[in-house]
């Protein structure tokens, strides 16, 4: 069975709806870390300050087909495409240790089911 790595960076406001998404399209456990992002255009407030907007990026370990599936979704569920809304790519996984014996059931039922 081949893993890859889901990695959605998401503007805060769509962390909430990125995790249904997500869940809805079959992930299961996510990584979810805070931080600030800086795009291509600076924004500024009134006072002429630069602001950097906050930045949620969750990160799931799926089986690959899975990964794909829930990127599509959250490209279509979110508008990723849109400014500002976020990013999604997914990478291969190598090696993989610790992932919940119930999850990995999961995943081989899943690939049971499409063939």
């Amino acid at each position: 069975m081949k893993f890859s790595l889901l990695v959605a960076i998401v503007s805060e406001e769509l962390e909430e709806k990125a995790i249904e998404v997500a869940r809805n399209s079959g992930a299961g456990g996510v990584t979810i870390l805070h931080g600030t992002g800086i795009g291509l255009k600076e924004k500024k407030t009134f006072f002429g300050l630069t602001y950097e907007g906050r930045e949620t990026v969750l990160i799931f370990a799926l089986e690959k087909k899975l990964a794909l599936k829930v990127l599509k979704a959250l490209n279509n569920e979110l508008q990723l495409e849109k400014e500002d809304r976020g990013i999604a790519f997914t990478i291969p996984i190598e090696h993989l240790s610790g992932i919940n014996r119930e999850e990995y059931m999961k995943f081989q039922h899943q690939i049971e089911e499409e063939i």
